[in-house]
Parts: C-alpha cells; structure tokens; sequence
C-alpha cells in the first residue's frame, strides 16, 4: 500500500499545519524548562515530564498520524483523534482538510478547525477518495486541565444533517501494538485486549464490524501498565470501544463518541488522564551497527538521552571471548548537541582495529554484540537482498524454497489495456488515449513474463524494474558481483531458493526485470507506466500473488465465472497503463543502457535489444523533457554503452545544467569525465563538485548526530540515505580528491542501526543482530518478513518524535520497495565490503 510519498505529503495543503521551519527550529531547538503541569511548549504542543500531546501537528490520517496524540512516556499510544464518518476508517475512507490553527497560552487551548470534503483528494490525486454529499465544518479544541489531565471538544459550525446522526463520531485510535493482552475497564465492564479481532459481527450504518468490546463514560485503559495508563471519560455521551481491526487489518483499536443531533458547541466532550510516572526520563540508547565495523573503518557510537539528560558518562567497550568480557577501552562521550527531542553523545572509537566481537556499555545499557573485521560484510550481508528478497518479488513465476512456497505461478492472464480518463489508485491515471494501437479492455501480449513486484502489493511500475535493474548492472560493474544460489528457470517459470544453476543470480535477475519492459516495449512500441489490478479488493490482497487473478485470460463473451477453452468470464485481469513522462523514460532509458553493457555476453541478443531501445527512447523523450538531470543521467549511460562522440558533445553542451544542479548530475558522468576532452568543461564540473561536497561535509556535521544530511519527513528516511549514499560513492570514486568515504559509509550505518528512536533495529531485514523481522512485505499478515527486504525505517511524529514501531502495518515505516530500497542497501554493502578490504589489504 505505497502511500502518495512524492505527490500527496508534498503537495498536500498545509493550512496552519507545522511547516518546514517549525521542524527545522525543532531539530535545533534549546532546552526547554519542564513544569509539573501540562502546558504548550515553544514548539506549540502539550508537553509536561513523560508525557506529550499534539493537535494536529502532522498531516497523514490514512497513516494513523495525525489528529489529538498522545506521547506517553517516549511513546505514541494514541493518535488521529478526530471527526470521522465511519467507526472503523480504512485508506480510502474520506478524511477532512485542515483549516486555521489557533494556539491560545493563556487559556492553554489549541483549536484547529476542518472541514468535509477535502477537495484535493475527492476523487483526485494519489489515492483518489470518494466522499459522500456531505458538507461540514467544525473544530477540536484540546485545553489543558490540572496536572496530566487535558479536554478534547468538538463544536460543530451547523447541526449534522439527519441522515448523518448516529453515523459521524470523534474516533480516538489507540495503537494496538503496545495493548495487546493488557487490560480494559469501561464502567463495569472488563475485558482483554484482543490479540485477533473476534466476533459476533454487527452491521451498523452498513460497516460489518465485531461487536464493541464495550460501552460506557469511563474507559480505564491498561490500568495493569504504568506506562499505558490513561483513562477517558466522556461528558456528553457514551463512549464505545472498538477494534478497528475487524475490517481492516492494519486498524487500531478505536475509542468512539457519536456526534448527537442538534447540538453545535461541546457536541462532544472528553477529559482524557494519562498516566505519568513521577520523575520518568528517557532512558540511554546506545546506536551502534547491528553488524560491525571494518577493522579500519570509522566507528562512531550515538548515544541518545533525554534532552535535560546532558551528563557526558563514561563509555566502556568489551572484546568478547570464551572466558567473557575483557575491557578494551573506557572514555567519556563527547557532547553532540540536540537533535529532534534529545540530547546526543558520541564517541569514535576508530582505534579499535583487532579483529573479534565486541559490545559496548553505557551507565547500565549494553548494547547488542558486533563484529570488528575487513570480512563483517563479505557474508550475511548483501545476500540475503539477491538470495531471497528479488526471488520472492519475481512476478510470473512460482517461488520456492525447499519445503516452503513463498508464491504460486502468478497473473499468466496479464494485461488489457486500461480503460481512458480514468484515476486510478495508487499513482495511476489515464487520460483520453492510450498511446498505442490497443483499445482499453484490450490485451496487450508480451507481458505475462518478467518484472517484480513493486513493494508490499503486486504491481509492477516501470520505474521499480529498471531502478533494480541499473544497481544490478552497476554492481556488476563496480565490484563484479557474481553469485549463484538460485535456480531460475523461465522456460518453466520456476523459481528455486538455495538450488545453484551455475549461472550469475545478478544477470539472471536482470535478464527477468527486461523480460517485463522489454516485452511490453515490443508490443506496445512506448514503454508501460506500470500494470496493476483492477479493484482495491484485488490491490489489497495479503497472501499468495498466485490468487489475486484466476491465471486465465479474460473473454468478455462469456459469464462471470464461466471458464471455457483457457479463457474466463471473470473480469480480474490486471490493467497495463501508458502515460506521456519523458522524464521517466530517460531514467528507464539510463537503466536499459547500463542492461546492455552487462549482458552482452550473458544474452547478446537480450542485450542489442536493450540498447536499441534505450537509444530509441532517448531520442524521443530527451528534446521533450523538463529535468535535465535525467537527462544527463541517461547521456552517461548512453556514453559508457556505446563510447558515441555526439552524446559526448550532447552532454558539453548540457554544461550549465550540469553545474547548476551537480548533486543531481555530477554522480551520474563522474564515470565518462576521463573521456571528455573539453577543458572548460572539465573545470567547471570540477569546480562544482568541490563546491558540492563542501557543502556535503558541513550538512552531515551540522544537520544530525548520524554524519549524513538528514532532515526528516513524515516518511521513514532509509531508502533517501541509501540512495544519497550511493551517489556519494561515485562522487567519491571519480573524485576523491573532494569526495570522502564518510558519506556512503555512514549511509550504511544509518540503515544498519545508527538511527534516531529508542528501536536500533537494522532496516534490513534478517541482515545484524536486531532486524525488521515485522515488516510490510506481502506476508505481513503474518507478522513475518522477507530476508533482504529494506523497509523505509524511522519515521517522524510531527514535529520532533522518531518512530520505528514493531507493526506490520506502516508502510510509512516498515514498507518494502523495488527499485532502490532493496538494491541501494545491497550496493552500499558491497562497496563498503571493497572498501574494508582494500584498506585491510593496505594496512597489512
């Protein structure tokens, strides 16, 4: 369920919510003073010792973010409390616009008001909404009581219509991950929360739900828990407890108040108590690589405090042996500064160069075990990426593993073309034509074999497949990547995990993400946008792919259902979608040009393919596009595939592009600058890039604690860093005169552990000795993972909270994607792993 990350969160409306310089004060803000009362802080939240409460600081209810939230003790318990229109919402449930945020500090109020409908996503944008007839405005106020104690209240500007009374009601999310098998008091009412929604079913307003677990006007909330103790109390209506689960699998269990009729002001009104632990302070965490270290790498230990916790303490490190722990090194932390809501130490203890297992103590944290040595990343490091996560993602084929199957054969009925002027979920929209010779509803041969599937669903975007298909090849490139511990088969469609075919899994991988472009390029003459399933039942299926259609192309003459000779009634045929973006296909002619190279020996014939086609697209879409970096992207490529004098000259005269966005183009011809006989324009990239990584270098100093340039967003940061660290290497390869080694391999740690947030967990999963082994893969119903997978990581609470909860229901935090979240990762092990060896080899 990949969110509108680059459309929606960007665009979205800001109205009065925080805006970028509210975060950017946050991320260097000064300490701040703690009453023992809650009252609004200087960055316009409720904040007292252990607890905090936000009004709407963040902009993302589909993610459950957003809303009155509740910080208990460092952690978020409850959140998106607002107006809603069903009991239990889903991702495309409708949602209100924000409107005026009035912070008031005498009286201690925050009100924000809203409204429905939200025009930009009625049935538009992203993830297009359709919202009812409806039409309302009203705001939540959130005043701050004695003590802990704070009041939620909603004024409504007119009465509810009367088909709406019952049906609208303020929703209080309550994140089931920290409640599960802690108790509940409602009244004199008891119970557990559930581990698994239960039944009997109800179906109120036409919403099949489980029964409420409860009902009453005081809820006590994990009064077993010091921690998640809060009690609720409504003054104007019953409350009811619901577990939001029952249809949709990553709900929450829900706290609701119905909006009574003919009421306007104090419609609803709630005195919510969370428990505060007297003296309660955010403990230590100590942010170390879940692997290692090379013996002569840098080695950076991030201590994490609470931000009036200042006291630089000791630091030990230990060698482990078979008789214990031998102290290797004691030193006090160093003084970071603040960051987000804490205060930061580190300490580099790069002298530690003999190689073994060590652990490293703070005041009375240890930290996990972690290995000192030029071979940490030489195994159990990258490989899970390409023997697991790329197999498992293999569209078109049935998946095995010994005694395990991870997907049956998959949607051998692809693809009708998409139907015209019509938007789509998930990022895709048709508009009048289709740019090809095929009418919607008509099939499109060529693409029932190839590609992956893009992330914790089952389409398959173009730009997933070549963004896995560039790293591959450049992995091969630059480090020579070979191995072979799968078996792929395409004359079977067959896929076996730990069984070897003597040939490189890296090619053949390539060799499947071009069966997918490539086939839809020959029968189509343009490339695809992407292919995806018809419905959102169909989109949000979690379990096998092989089941999300009938395998059996669809034939409009017969019923539903009616299957006869090979073909079906059933219309759940996936659709293919073209779009006008040469911007895209520049990136994607980049990709099959660097394809080209690699496989000229593996599969010649795939590989004049490959550079035809980029050539062609090149021609089309570079006169056409608006960004220029892709551009030059491409015309690198394009160079180092086919050494043509006139792309040389393409690329001298794209010379004040270059300059002017060089983060974006000076990675990208670093490798072809040896062949450009322009002196003018060698000086001037050259100077640009010095420039560059000055401002590189003072960014990772200033910006955070982790020595990489990071200001977060809503979204988890992981695969950002990854790519930004891949870009590093080739800056650095092509220029370490000005470009370091630091960048991209701090970019490795930061996914490794070295994160911000009480959870080090490695992002990739199954990769160190803490991993997301909760991710939002396709097996998250599960609660499992697929080894190799990188999620998206740790993700900002609006304005100054990290987050990486152990929920397989982010996908803002735990998602995995093709086409650079998995690759990126595995290219930074690898050039990491050179990189310890040859300095290994050097200091030997």
């Amino acid at each position: 369920m990949k969110s509108p990350l680059k459309s929606s969160i960007k665009n979205s409306t800001k109205k009065s919510f925080f805006t970028w310089s509210l975060l950017t004060s946050a991320i260097a803000f000064s300490s701040l003073s703690f009453a023992d009362e809650l009252a609004i802080n200087d960055k316009d939240y409720f904040e007292m010792q252990g607890l905090n409460v936000t009004v709407f600081s963040d902009i993302y209810p589909d993610g459950h973010q957003t809303g009155v939230t509740v910080i208990q003790h460092g952690s978020r318990i409850a959140a998106n409390g607002d107006l809603r229109l069903e009991i239990s919402p889903g991702q495309w449930s409708p949602v209100p616009v924000g409107g005026k945020q009035t912070v008031d500090k005498k009286t201690q109020t925050i009100t924000q008001s809203l409204s429905y409908p939200d025009p930009s996503k009625d049935r538009k944008g992203f993830n297009p909404i359709i919202y009812p007839d409806l039409k309302f405005t009203y705001e939540v106020k959130v005043t701050a009581l004695d003590n802990n104690q704070f009041k939620i209240s909603v004024d409504l500007e007119k009465p509810l219509p009367k088909e709406w009374v019952g049906k609208i009601g303020f929703n209080f999310e309550l994140f089931p991950g920290e409640l599960f098998g802690k108790s509940w008091l409602m009244d004199k009412n008891a119970g557990i929360f559930p581990q698994q929604p239960n039944g009997p079913l109800v179906n109120p307003h036409g919403e099949f739900l489980t029964a409420p677990l409860a009902a009453g006007n005081k809820l006590i909330v994990a009064p077993d828990s010091d921690k998640q103790r809060m009690t609720i109390e409504s003054k104007t209506g019953a409350l009811e407890l619901w577990d939001g689960r029952a249809n949709h699998n990553n709900g929450w269990y829900i706290v609701r108040g119905v909006i009574p009729a003919d009421k306007t002001t104090a419609a609803l009104e709630w005195v919510v108590t969370p428990h505060v632990i007297k003296n309660w302070i955010y403990e230590p965490v100590i942010q170390v690589s879940q692997l290692g270290y090379g013996s002569q790498q840098l080695k950076k230990v991030v201590i994490e405090q609470d931000k009036r916790d200042t006291k630089a303490s000791e630091i030990k490190i230990f060698k482990l042996s078979e008789t214990g722990k031998t102290l290797v090194k004691k030193a006090k932390v160093e003084p970071w500064g603040n960051f987000l809501r804490y205060q930061y130490m580190t300490h580099d203890f790069s002298s530690i160069t003999e190689p073994g297992m060590y652990q490293i103590s703070y005041r009375d944290k240890t930290s996990h075990a972690f290995k000192i040595g030029d071979d940490v990343l030489s195994r159990h490091a990258w490989q899970p990426t390409l023997e697991y996560f790329l197999p498992v993602q293999m569209c078109h084929m049935r998946v095995n593993e010994k005694y395990r199957v991870w997907h049956g054969l998959d949607h051998q009925d692809d693809a009708l073309m998409m139907p015209l002027n019509f938007n789509h979920i998930d990022g895709y929209i048709s508009d009048g034509t289709t740019r090809t010779t095929f009418k919607p509803g008509e099939r499109v041969p060529g693409l029932d074999a190839g590609g992956w599937h893009d992330a914790g669903d089952y389409d398959l975007r173009v730009e997933s497949q070549m963004g896995t298909i560039w790293l591959l090849a450049s992995m091969i490139e630059e480090f020579g990547l070979s191995h072979d511990a799968t078996l792929i088969d395409q004359q079977k469609k067959l896929v076996e995990i730990h069984v070897a075919d003597g040939k490189n899994d890296a090619l053949q991988q390539i060799e499947h993400g071009l069966l997918s472009v490539l086939g839809g390029y020959k029968s189509m003459g343009r490339l695809y946008r992407g292919i995806i399933e018809p419905t959102i039942r169909q989109y949000i299926l979690l379990g096998d792919a092989m089941v999300q259609t009938d395998n059996l192309p669809y034939d409009a003459s017969l019923k539903d259902g009616e299957v006869k000779n090979g073909k079906s009634g059933t219309p759940d045929d996936r659709w293919v979608f073209t779009e006008n973006n040469p911007e895209r296909e520049l990136y994607v002619a980049g990709g099959l040009a660097a394809a080209a190279r690699v496989l000229q020996t593996y599969n010649p014939t795939m590989a004049k393919e490959a550079l035809e086609a980029a050539k062609n697209i090149y021609r089309i879409a570079a006169p056409n596009t608006k960004k220029q970096d892709v551009r030059i992207y491409a015309l690198a490529e394009l160079i180092l595939a086919t050494n043509d004098d006139s792309y040389r000259k393409e690329l001298i005269s794209l010379q004040t592009e270059v300059v002017k966005d060089i983060a974006e183009t000076g990675w990208a011809i670093g490798r072809v600058m040896p062949g450009m006989k322009d002196e003018q324009f060698t000086r001037a990239i050259n100077k640009a890039v010095e420039n560059y990584q000055v401002e590189v270098r003072e960014r990772a100093k200033t910006e955070s604690p982790y020595g990489v340039p990071y200001k977060p967003n809503i979204w988890g940061a992981g695969w950002n860093i990854q790519e930004f660290g891949v870009k590093q290497y080739f800056f650095h390869k092509s220029w370490p005169q000005f470009a370091g080694t630091d960048s991209f391999v701090n970019a490795l740690n930061f996914v490794l552990g070295v994160h911000p947030g009480d959870n080090t967990q490695s992002f990739a999963s199954g990769v160190g000795a803490n991993s997301a082994t909760v991710a939002y893969g396709v097996n998250r119903a599960d609660w499992s993972y697929i080894p190799g997978g990188v999620i998206s990581g740790t993700a900002l609470i609006r304005p100054d909270l990290p987050e990486l909860k152990i929920w397989p229901f982010f996908w803002q935090q735990t998602e995995y994607v093709m086409g650079g979240g998995e690759a990126n990762y595995m290219f930074l092990a690898l050039a990491v792993d050179h990189l310890n060896n040859a300095k290994g080899k050097k200091a030997e």
